[in-house]
């Protein structure tokens, strides 16, 4: 009796690190993001719903998505937290 082997070519399986400025960037602003996010969060579930500290860490969040969204080399434009704080303010 005979086994049939199929040979399968080998590949790399290590990953290629991501250690550019702008990836770096990217992962942190991500981090920054999911932080911000979980904290307001955390201050709306906690029994004294702290709305100012919640609203603070949306702010926070909404700057780190929007540094993801900005090209590397091109600066945030100026007041754009407060323009985010002031349209979530109503």
């Amino acid at each position: 009796m005979t086994q049939n082997v199929i040979h399968l070519t080998r590949r790399s399986t290590t990953a290629t690190p991501t250690n550019t400025p702008h990836d770096l960037a990217a992962m942190a602003a991500h981090q920054e993001a999911e932080n911000a996010l979980a904290m307001a969060l955390h201050y709306l579930r906690s029994s004294a719903s702290n709305i100012p500290g919640a609203t603070r860490k949306a702010v926070q969040a909404l700057g780190a998505l929007n540094r993801l969204h900005t090209p590397a080399n091109m600066p945030a434009p100026a007041g754009a937290g407060a323009r985010a704080l002031a349209s979530l303010e109503g």
